[in-house]
């Protein structure tokens, strides 16, 4: 009981792991742009195969469910909904920034906070911030940083940042009590969460799930003229 495989999309990383009961049984990783509509689904057989899984051994599929880049969650959450439609699986979404904060939780100083971060436009990011158990102490949203960004929880105690982000927001602020950790989204961590999800039968209504995307998609229209092309 409590095979689940799990899948993150949510940024460049195309990701699939399998769990037992929370306990990683493998893992597979791209960490190239642009490769999840043609490397997701080999990915997931791949893993399957090496792992010794047949579709028919799953309990439940695992998907990140936002925030995120649109086309990477559109065909992560796609692909995750088709699996267990297709093989009548329950389905688990799992909030990306909590799966990225648990990637630290093991190395988190005592009395110390995690930011998970994703990289928005410019100085933006989708952010929260999480105490060492793991509970939300801000919600999810998005902020635009500067060097006063997080002042408050700078203050406080170590704060370990996380995501793809770090780089950009490690050039702005400047803070002995500021930690930038190099690790960006796992479907490790997923797999991690959704076990416990799993346990509590909080599954997703397949027919209304939809990926949190935190802002609405918006298609850039050319202003050239086609008619001067």
């Amino acid at each position: 009981m409590g095979l689940i495989l799990s899948i993150e999309t949510a940024i460049s990383v195309c990701s699939v792991a399998l769990h037992r009961e929370g306990k990683l049984l493998g893992l597979l990783e791209l960490h190239q742009d642009n490769v999840h509509s043609q490397k997701l689904m080999p990915s997931i057989d791949s893993l399957m195969q090496r792992v010794g899984v047949a579709t028919a051994d799953l309990d439940a599929i695992a998907v990140s469910a936002g925030p995120g880049s649109y086309t990477g969650l559109r065909i992560g959450v796609s692909t995750a909904k088709g699996f267990a439609y297709a093989h009548n699986l329950p389905l688990i979404g799992v909030d990306t920034l909590d799966a990225l904060a648990l990637r630290v939780k093991d190395f988190m100083p005592a009395g110390s906070r995690a930011i998970p971060m994703m990289d928005a436009r410019r100085m933006e990011v989708y952010c929260k911030t999480l105490n060492h158990g793991m509970e939300e102490l801000t919600p999810l949203a998005p902020v635009m940083v500067d060097e006063d960004s997080f002042g408050e929880d700078l203050q406080n105690g170590p704060v370990l940042f996380i995501g793809d982000a770090v780089e950009k927001v490690a050039n702005v602020i400047r803070h002995e009590n500021a930690r930038f950790i190099p690790l960006v989204n796992s479907a490790e961590s997923v797999g991690q969460i959704a076990f416990g999800k799993f346990e509590k039968k909080d599954f997703v209504d397949l027919a209304y799930f939809e990926p949190n995307y935190l802002k609405e998609f918006r298609v850039i229209k050319s202003k050239k003229n086609p008619l001067l092309s």
